[in-house]
C-alpha cells in the first residue's frame, strides 16, 4: 500500500553545488564505496554463485539509465530475473512478477541486487546518495521542473528510496505496472528528488545513508526473522 506524501527532514544546501563541494562529495563517494566494496567481498562471490547455480544467464543485470547531464550509462545490479526479462515485460517489475528466479525473490528481499552499483559509484556514474536512475523512455517523459533531477549524478539511495521502501510490493497484483508506477509512484518519487536537488548537503547524505541502512536493512532483518 502507498504512504501518502512524505516530508523528510529538509536541509539547507549547501556548497556540494561548488567545485569544491563536489570534489568533496565524490572523495567520499569513493571512499564510502571501496570501503563497501572491501567489507562485502566475501558476500559478493556467495551471491554471485547463487545466481549462477539457480538459472542460466549472466550474474550481472546491465541496463541503460540515465545519469547526469543526460549522459547515458549502464547500471550494474544483481541479475534477479529470467536472462531474456526485458524481452518479456517492462521496466517496472511487481513483487509477483514470474520474470523474477527464485534466487532472485532472496536477494530483492535484502536489496542486495543494488550492491553492484558501488561499482558505478567507483566509475563516476553514480553516488552513494541522489536521485534513483531513470531508464530513457521515463526521461523522454519529464517535465521542464523535473529536469532539474538531471543536475546531480544519481544516487544508490535518497529521500525517495525511503518513501517507497518497496516498489515491488507496491505494484504486485497491478494489471499495468507501467501505469501504476506513473500514476501512483512517480509524482511522488519526483517531488522527492527534486527537494533533495535543491536542499542538498553532507549532513542530509548522512542521513539519508543512516535512515537507508535501518529501513532496509536493519527493520527488514527484524520483521521478517
Amino acid at each position: 500500500m502507498l504512504r501518502g506524501r512524505w516530508s523528510p527532514t529538509r536541509g539547507v544546501a549547501d556548497d556540494s553545488g561548488t567545485t569544491g563541494g563536489a570534489a568533496l562529495k565524490r572523495a567520499l563517494d569513493l571512499v564510502a564505496a571501496t570501503a563497501a566494496l572491501v567489507t562485502l567481498s566475501p558476500v559478493l562471490p556467495v551471491v554471485a554463485l547463487a545466481i549462477k547455480l539457480d538459472s542460466p544467464g549472466p550474474v550481472f543485470f546491465r541496463q541503460e539509465r540515465v545519469g547526469r547531464n543526460s549522459k547515458p550509462f549502464r547500471i550494474f545490479k544483481f541479475r534477479t530475473m529470467v536472462a531474456n526479462a526485458d524481452k518479456l515485460g517492462g521496466p517496472s517489475t511487481t513483487a509477483d512478477d514470474r520474470r523474477i528466479t527464485r534466487t532472485g525473490r532472496w536477494i530483492r528481499r535484502f536489496n542486495l541486487d543494488e550492491l553492484p552499483q558501488l561499482i558505478n559509484v567507483l566509475k563516476g556514474e553514480m553516488s552513494i546518495v541522489g536521485p534513483r536512475p531513470e531508464v530513457p523512455q521515463y526521461v523522454a517523459l519529464f517535465s521542464e521542473e523535473e529536469k532539474e533531477i538531471l543536475s546531480v549524478r544519481p544516487g544508490i539511495t535518497d529521500w525517495a528510496t525511503l518513501w517507497i521502501r518497496d516498489e515491488g510490493r507496491l505494484l504486485a497484483g497491478s494489471d499495468n505496472p507501467e501505469r501504476t508506477y506513473l500514476e501512483k509512484i512517480w509524482p511522488e518519487k519526483h517531488r522527492l528528488a527534486l527537494q533533495y536537488v535543491r536542499s542538498r548537503s553532507l549532513a542530509v547524505d548522512i542521513e539519508i545513508i543512516a535512515r537507508t541502512f535501518k529501513v532496509h536493512l536493519l527493520d527488514r532483518f527484524r520483521s521478517r526473522a
